[in-house]
């Protein structure tokens, strides 16, 4: 089997509503579209999602177009690591990291999907799965959310069967955070998980002060504290805090993550699918993190589902409320696997 084209396809639109977060409002929903064809008549594709700046996803199509496709006509695509390497070798002079990522994860993840079509088996499988359902919790507490909001989307989210629920920090005063993070814990009841989220807001100096609060308010992790690149002040924090520090979303390629779990940096591991560069990278990740004793929890649902499903440290896959048509349920607080082939999945 021969890789014969590669076609690449974008939106981008105005956010019916949009979030935020302590740096950021999430404005758009921005797509970039990749589907591999192969000469044996099997697809593969992958949906690599963009939350603001309107070019973002044409950017990365011309990349994927100009660059990276030209590479992969006419590779076997059962040959991953290989495309992976060969891809990193390619734009290692202009800079793996960023944008190049995005575009190798991209052609990742859709040799897997293809991988699992031509075999007509869900991903999972090939990865050999270690459990049947993946726990979940709901990302929900967004910052533009007023407290009434905010209690509001909680109670919601702990109706429709999900364990916990996670929310944004850092917009405001500690004391807003308290308000919030009381307000919430109100809602969703004594032992449920409580997560925040700081989306890297703080120095080291605040982030300590404020972790020793959230930590004194039960929170379950504490998440992106800090600048995500700085290892130095993750390994700092962490030796000074009780409450996990989670991070990872932010780095780009396994080497980023080398140091931040061998010296202690991070207490929950949370690669993003298209910044460590697709399913083959967070599943190495989500290894290494193991060897170390270090629990995984995805960035964002949709495919990661797959990579949860096999690693032996899994502890949670983060979602967004459930679909209003009903069709998608919570099984004891967990998503089910997806049956279908290559890369299907219910959160993404």
């Amino acid at each position: 089997m021969k890789i014969t084209d590669i076609s690449v396809d974008i939106t981008s639109e105005p956010k019916a509503h949009a979030v935020r977060d302590a740096i950021q409002l999430l404005d758009r929903n921005g797509q970039t579209r990749v589907r591999i064809d192969t000469d044996e008549g099997v697809s593969g594709v992958s949906t690599t999602y963009f939350g603001r700046v309107e070019s973002s996803p044409a950017v990365l199509a011309k990349l994927i177009t100009e660059q990276l496709a030209p590479e992969v006509i006419g590779e076997d695509p059962t040959i991953i690591r290989g495309i992976r390497q060969k891809l990193q070798t390619l734009t290692d002079y202009q800079g793996t990291a960023g944008l190049s990522s995005y575009g190798i994860s991209a052609i990742d993840l859709a040799l897997w999907d293809l991988l699992g079509k031509s075999l007509d088996v869900p991903v999972w499988k090939l990865l050999g799965a270690q459990r049947t359902a993946i726990p979940t919790y709901a990302m929900v507490g967004w910052l533009e959310l007023d407290v009434a909001g905010l209690e509001s989307v909680s109670a919601k989210a702990m109706e429709q069967g999900f364990r916990g629920v996670k929310m944004k920090v850092g917009g405001g005063p500690l004391s807003e955070d308290v308000q919030r993070i009381k307000a919430v814990r109100k809602v969703i009841g004594p032992d449920a998980p409580l997560m925040v989220d700081a989306n890297q807001a703080f120095g080291y100096a605040e982030a300590l002060r404020r972790g020793r609060v959230y930590e004194e308010l039960d929170c379950r992790w504490f998440e992106e504290p800090l600048p995500a690149a700085d290892t130095d002040a993750h390994v700092r924090l962490a030796e000074k805090l009780d409450i996990p520090i989670a991070t990872g979303e932010n780095r780009y390629g396994q080497a980023a993550f080398r140091d931040l779990i061998s010296r202690g940096g991070v207490g929950v591991v949370q690669p993003d699918l298209r910044r460590a560069g697709g399913l083959t990278d967070c599943l190495e990740i989500g290894l290494m993190a193991a060897g170390f004793g270090v629990p995984y929890a995805s960035h964002g649902g949709g495919a990661h589902i797959h990579v949860l499903a096999a690693l032996p440290n899994t502890i949670y896959v983060e979602s967004g409320l459930l679909p209003a048509d009903g069709k998608v349920k919570l099984v004891d607080g967990c998503y089910p696997l997806p049956p279908g082939p290559g890369l299907s999945s219910w959160n993404g």
